[in-house]
């Protein structure tokens, strides 16, 4: 036995995960030249003792089966077999497993278990990058889901297009992930970077699946995601009620949102959804932990969401909300935005991450959704960095809250007046909830457990 965390073959994963799992009715290969389409001296022979050994034909195996009670299609690989390589056969057989989930509505589900592309066939091989590559397209176009795990090992091409091109991406805790496998890596090359806790740490995985977590960790997600998502109303996130009605003055409404006590997003969320599961990163080497997306189950239908947690908001963080935003969109699932930030981080690190361009990458998603976005404005509404998750015409706004062009506190000091003349100032930016709806920036104000705010409206959000 290996002592690679996943060592197992690809039907034993397979069953490890999914029921009944049936493989898809292929035509036997075509005979081709003789040791490959390049002539790999001793390729015939080797592909012969791999099928020996691991009793497969390929390095996948394709079929449907049954996760946690959904269909969906499952790719399986057999690392077994000359280690997991993409060859023209794979490739036929993933591309007649995607053409099977877009004939009938599926999820695509792969555990991945690859070195990369096969070097016995030469460029023919490496061309089935881009021939997935156009496969997964067609599958995103029809608005399915892929969902990828990452299994011990995933590397090279089989990782970036098969892997990081899903649109969610889970892990085996301990595998190893990367573009680089371990005998081309660089010299020195610090081997806990290419691991899944590694990967998931930078923003390129959603969730990594402690020891036999994984089959249930998957069957959430399939659950979650896969179609149809027929939309209805829906009640508001709840996190009980807010006491003292709304704010008289400005300063009152600052210092509410500002208040340590009240309700953040992952209570709204809590009391929102009965179940969730994250989509964690910007796929650009960042995570910001106040940045919470990902999509939940509610009164059995499925509502993504991206909720900011009261701190600045980094550029990662809005990469990631723009990701889930666009997933959401291409799923046709709607989604809910918790508003919460003082404003969008201005460190001179973030600006060299591209703080300006990731908020507008928010803004241009909200703007652009073929789905209706909800948004919630929970605590502090700071500015462009708070502005870009609230959708027009239907954001809401709680009690405890405002939403202001600029702090009151920028607003004194830019108009060179004295730093007690803030609160003051803060009455003259009408940014109360109340202001807020006088001034037509939000539908209404509402209370924290009140049904009047439907997060999704089945009318798309408009009266």
């Amino acid at each position: 036995m290996s002592d690679r965390p996943d060592a197992t073959s690809a039907r034993a994963a397979a069953d490890s995960v999914a029921e009944d799992f049936r493989e898809l009715p292929l035509a036997p290969a075509p005979p081709g030249p003789a040791d490959g389409p390049i002539g790999w001296t001793g390729y015939d022979e080797a592909r012969a003792r791999a099928t020996r050994r691991t009793g497969e034909h390929e390095s996948v195996v394709c079929g449907t089966a049954r996760i946690g009670g959904r269909e969906a299609v499952l790719v399986s690989f057999e690392f077994g077999f000359l280690g997991g390589s993409l060859g023209e056969r794979t490739g036929d057989l993933l591309a007649a497993a995607h053409a099977t989930a877009r004939a009938r509505r599926l999820p695509l589900v792969s555990l991945l278990a690859t070195g990369g592309s096969r070097m016995q066939e030469g460029m023919r091989a490496l061309t089935q990058l881009q021939r997935l590559t156009a496969e997964s397209a067609r599958t995103r176009a029809a608005g399915l889901p892929q969902i990828a795990v990452a299994r011990d090992p995933t590397t090279g091409g089989g990782w970036a297009v098969l892997g990081a091109g899903a649109d969610v991406v889970l892990a085996v805790a301990g595998a190893q992930i990367g573009f680089a496998g371990s005998r081309v890596r660089p010299p020195g090359a610090d081997p806990a970077a290419y691991t899944a806790e590694a990967q998931y740490a930078a923003g390129h995985v959603d969730a990594v699946a402690a020891p036999g977590g994984l089959p249930a960790l998957l069957a959430r997600y399939v659950a979650l995601l896969a179609p149809p998502h027929p939309l209805a109303p829906a009640e508001p996130p709840g996190a009980g009620p807010v006491e003292g009605g709304l704010p008289e003055g400005g300063w009152e409404a600052v210092c509410r949102a500002r208040a340590a006590g009240r309700p953040r997003a992952d209570a709204y969320l809590d009391a929102y959804f009965e179940t969730r599961e994250p989509v964690s990163g910007d796929r650009c080497g960042g995570v910001d932990p106040g940045m919470l997306c990902g999509f939940g189950r509610r009164a059995g239908r499925t509502i993504a969401y991206a909720a900011q947690s009261g701190t600045r908001t980094t550029p990662a963080g809005y990469r990631t909300a723009a990701r889930l935003v666009r997933l959401a969109g291409r799923l046709g699932v709607p989604v809910l935005t918790l508003i919460d930030t003082p404003g969008a981080a201005a460190g001179a690190e973030d600006e060299r991450a591209g703080t300006g361009p990731a908020v507008a990458d928010v803004f241009a998603a909200v703007a652009t959704s073929p789905v209706p976005v909800t948004g919630l404005l929970i605590g502090e509404g700071g500015s462009g960095g708070a502005l870009a998750l609230a959708p027009p015409g239907n954001t809401w706004a709680v009690p405890d809250s405002y939403f202001a062009v600029i702090a009151p506190e920028g607003a004194a000091a830019i108009l060179k007046r004295a730093p007690g003349e803030a609160a003051a100032t803060a009455d003259q930016l009408r940014l109360r909830p109340q202001d807020l709806s006088a001034l037509g920036v939000t539908r209404g104000t509402v209370g924290t457990s009140g049904p009047v705010v439907s997060a999704v409206r089945q009318d798309g959000g408009h009266e």
